[in-house]
């Protein structure tokens, strides 16, 4: 897949909160729910992810806010959550872009392993995560209903 050229990684602003909610409802309720542990991080992501040690990243399309990312931290693990891209803009590399700026960061504050909890529906997400270098772990009690796959990256130097 070639990456846009238009699309530009961002991190963390307040004002980019909303888009955070509005892209993650968007996939989520393609298919699934919205559950209370969305509920949370949707109403402060600020406070649920990035005061807590994680990063949002969002992708931008010339003047428009197409995708988000998070890199959340729970106790001593660092995962890659929240990943949603724009029903109109999925296939451009926004996805893979978001990922990878992630994946970056992790490495840069000194992260040795990243994980991911995804659903075995959807196809396109863990191709990417597999083109990426995760690996499917066993997965653990989660508390949300749509997981049923986890998967992890260690990551080098």
């Amino acid at each position: 897949m070639k990456l846009h050229p238009e699309i530009t990684i961002l991190t963390y602003q307040k004002a980019y909160a909303p888009y955070f909610e509005m892209l993650n409802r968007e996939w989520i309720e393609e298919s699934y729910h919205i559950e209370e542990v969305d509920i949370q991080q949707f109403q402060n992501p600020e406070m649920s992810i990035v005061k807590n040690g994680g990063e949002i990243f969002f992708a931008k399309l010339r003047d428009e806010i197409i995708g988000t990312v998070a890199l959340k931290k729970n106790h001593n693990t660092f995962e890659l959550s929240k990943l949603a891209v724009s029903k109109n803009n999925r296939g451009l590399g926004a996805g893979e872009m978001l990922c990878r700026a992630l994946i970056d960061k992790a490495r840069n504050i000194g992260i040795k392993k990243l994980v991911l909890y995804s659903n075995s529906k959807q196809n396109a997400a863990l191709n990417l995560y597999r083109k990426l270098g995760f690996v499917e772990v066993e997965l653990e009690p989660v508390p949300w209903e749509r997981v049923n796959v986890k998967m992890e990256l260690t990551l080098k130097e």
